[in-house]
């Protein structure tokens, strides 16, 4: 099992409409939208790492307004 926190910069304005996107995404398991450098912090769970990249650079990474992007992987 694979693990990781995905904290995500975007546009001004659009968490909200992010946020609701990340959630219908099939292995995250939260979305909120918070304060500091980041605009969100995302949770994600996969069976396999090849999953997990594939949710970040095929996915996450792709959604409109999404500037940026830093994943913190859980070490078990």
């Amino acid at each position: 099992m694979e693990k990781a926190y995905i904290l995500i910069g975007c546009e001004l304005g659009s968490e909200n409409d992010i946020v609701s996107k990340l959630s219908k995404m099939d292995k995250v398991k939260d979305a909120r939208i918070v304060y500091g450098d980041y605009d969100i912090v995302v949770e994600v769970e996969t069976e396999t790492e090849a999953q997990m990249d594939s949710i970040i650079t095929k996915k996450i990474r792709k959604l409109d307004k999404v500037r940026s992007t830093m994943t913190l992987g859980i070490v078990n």
